[in-house]
């Protein structure tokens, strides 16, 4: 949902002049859940964040049903509030996937993993044996695969089998790291939606995640 305030408004404009499905966004009274971001040499920084109309939200019996039966993947992270309908939209069918941030291990992302087909996480060491040993557990609990997205490292991914690397693509231009991860996984996904190889797929992520770095507020 969106509250009735202006940023409401200009989310709603803005989603729906990319061509974006807005017919079970719904409008209601009070603030638009706003996040405060500072930029501090190039990095974001978050420092407030207030959940508005976001606070109570929760989805119906249809709205499962129109996820389910009208998209390709579902994906949220912890501040999506839909980790609950996970096992729900499982069973019907939707590949799931999750974004886990840096709390891999936490309270918000332990509950949903079991029922997650794509579960993505941020690390800041770089590909590490007990990087590896930790995807290889996550692994087990239940995702197809697990994807460590390490920044300037590249991303690695574990099918179960075998561990995937693969770079980034090069940036000559670095304005703002927000939403870089974010990219990554659109574009993963929409390789993984296309047949696209694991290799592909990360080729697809590191790409859009340049695309974001080169903008300001991309998220």
């Amino acid at each position: 949902p969106v509250g009735t305030d202006n940023y409401g408004k200009v989310q709603l404009e803005a989603m729906k002049a990319k061509g974006v499905d807005c017919s079970h966004v719904s409008v209601l009274e009070g603030k638009t859940a706003v996040t405060t971001v500072e930029l501090v040499n190039g990095d974001r920084k978050f420092t407030a964040y207030d959940q508005g109309v976001l606070a109570d939200f929760t989805l119906s019996d249809e709205e499962l049903r129109f996820i389910a039966e009208n998209h390709d993947v579902v994906v949220s992270d912890q501040w999506g509030k839909i980790a609950e309908y996970y096992p729900k939209l499982q069973k019907m069918g939707i590949p799931t996937a999750y974004d886990c941030s840096t709390r891999v291990s936490g309270p918000s992302a332990l509950p949903v993993i079991p029922h997650t087909d794509y579960l993505f996480f941020s690390a800041d060491d770089g590909d590490c044996r007990t990087l590896r040993e930790l995807m290889k557990v996550l692994h087990s609990m239940g995702p197809k695969l697990v994807i460590a997205m390490l920044g300037e490292d590249g991303s690695l991914c574990f099918d179960g089998k075998d561990f995937h690397k693969y770079g980034i693509a090069p940036c000559d231009n670095v304005v703002d790291t927000l939403g870089a991860g974010d990219s990554y996984i659109s574009g993963f996904l929409f390789g993984l939606i296309h047949g696209l190889s694991i290799e592909e797929c990360m080729a697809k992520g590191a790409a859009n995640a340049t695309e974001t770095l080169q903008y300001f507020g991309a998220w």
